[in-house]
């Protein structure tokens, strides 16, 4: 146990001092950024000699040696003059070193404080003005909380730089009468992940763009009277080939879906259709896919087969060759009563005849067994997948949405959204969703339409 000790003022004399050396690194600087709320304070490397930059988080390790070296636990600030002389950067290790220069009445120090690189270049120098205890403190270091941190979005800007290779793709957006849904597909646009084909009502959508400031000049735009009209017409262009992918705008995804799985005129392929979830979140290291929870309402064995297939094929579109896909189920033990319990089961035979194939399949599994590796130790579950799965099979449509839900709102995932097994992929966002969710699922579709044409990934 780490203790930490103060001098008393009677204890101090003139020229007495202390150190201590930090290294500033990328996760100090976000932390220190957050804290402060200077943005300005997470831009590494981007400080002239004489601006602040990082030197506030050098700064704030003259405070930390004055309250826990010299004169320690106990020490109260009263002021401090500093002047900045050189950028501190990320990688730099800083020296502070205090020195007593005067006692003072009523107990005050005066100290010098310096601050030097690794090169023994004084980067911060001034003096501060503390109130040094008059008892002495003797205490152990407080234990600090364990800080995670994750930038929103790093897995979907993961999944855009992994898109780079490939030519955007023509893609039938639906009903684009909104700023956001319009907003979404320019900006997948931008990023070279599609060509937009926008199909609907041409007032209603120059309308929109109008109201967002968005420019739409060079795109195609198929006129139809109404969001039903323009289901049908996406339809189409995907089934004569113009188009390789959809983008559901501001309309109801029953809008669209009942004309994808039209058994005459839809994009009905052997596959059962389903939904996948990719969420990104914050907690979490890893993507983490869900699915069904928006297509098939309360899935038989079979269309599971095809869920789990699915969401395997995306996984090894987006370079995961072997994903590990947890059945989940209210608990880990197969038990008759609980029927999604038996399918679970049936769904890893199934696996290990190959009538699923290209992941590891373990299930039935709860949800904390399946995604947390202590989870899984506490209950025994000795398992390749437990802790540490990539895919989630619900039971059904509405366990799988609770799931996502949650996740959006209370844990702050962020979800992109994509429909697999039918002839092209479908982004299937919620009209509420923002651009980033928009791009990427729109970076999904063109990965996955990419991986059933063949190409590299």
């Amino acid at each position: 146990m780490q203790m930490i000790e103060n001098r008393t003022y009677d204890e101090l004399c003139t020229g007495d001092s202390a150190e201590l050396t930090r290294v500033l690194t990328a996760r100090d600087a976000d932390l220190f950024a957050i804290a402060s709320g200077d943005v300005d304070q997470a831009e590494a490397g981007q400080h002239a000699p004489g601006d602040i930059g990082h030197g506030m988080w050098v700064g704030a390790l003259i405070s930390a040696a004055l309250g826990t070296r010299l004169p320690g636990p106990g020490t109260v600030y009263l002021d401090q003059r500093l002047r900045f002389l050189r950028p501190v950067q990320v990688g730099d290790a800083v020296t502070v070193r205090v020195r007593v220069l005067e006692k003072q009445a009523e107990n005050r120090l005066r100290l010098e404080c310096n601050c030097l690189d690794g090169n023994g270049e004084t980067v911060v120098e001034g003096e501060a003005l503390v109130v040094a205890p008059t008892e002495r403190i003797s205490r152990a270091a407080r234990v600090m909380p364990q800080v995670e941190m994750r930038r929103p979005g790093a897995t979907y800007d993961d999944l855009v730089e992994k898109t780079h290779d490939h030519e955007p793709i023509p893609t039938a957006v639906v009903h684009p009468c909104d700023e956001r849904s319009l907003r979404g597909a320019l900006k997948a646009c931008e990023l070279g992940l599609m060509v937009p084909i926008l199909v609907g009502p041409r007032a209603r959508i120059e309308a929109a763009a109008e109201a967002g400031g968005l420019d739409i000049s060079g795109l195609e735009v198929v006129d139809t009277p109404h969001s039903h009209a323009a289901a049908r017409a996406a339809v189409d262009l995907a089934r004569e080939g113009r188009a390789e992918a959809l983008m559901k705008g501001a309309l109801h995804t029953d809008e669209v879906m009942a004309e994808a799985v039209d058994r005459q005129t839809g994009l009905r392929t052997e596959r059962r259709m389903s939904h996948v979830f990719a969420l990104d979140v914050p907690s979490h290291t890893k993507p983490l896919f869900v699915t069904d929870a928006a297509i098939n309402i309360a899935p038989d064995l079979a269309t599971k087969a095809d869920i789990v297939q699915n969401a395997i094929d995306l996984a090894h579109a987006l370079g995961q060759d072997c994903p590990k896909v947890a059945i989940l189920s209210a608990v880990e033990t197969v038990y008759p009563k609980v029927p999604s319990t038996i399918e679970a089961a049936a769904l890893c035979k199934m696996a290990d005849r190959r009538q699923i194939t290209g992941g590891l399949l373990d299930g039935p599994l709860a949800f904390d067994n399946a995604i947390s590796p202590g989870a899984a130790e506490a209950k025994g579950i000795d398992s390749p997948v437990a802790g540490q799965a990539d895919i989630l099979v619900v039971p059904d449509l509405e366990s799988g949405n609770m799931i996502a839900k949650q996740m959006i709102y209370l844990a702050g995932a962020q979800a992109a959204g994509i429909v697999l097994g039918a002839k092209v992929p479908i982004m299937l966002t919620s009209r509420a969703d923002d651009t980033r969710a928009r791009v990427a699922s729109a970076a999904l579709a063109l990965l996955m339409r990419r991986f059933r044409s063949g190409k590299p990934r």
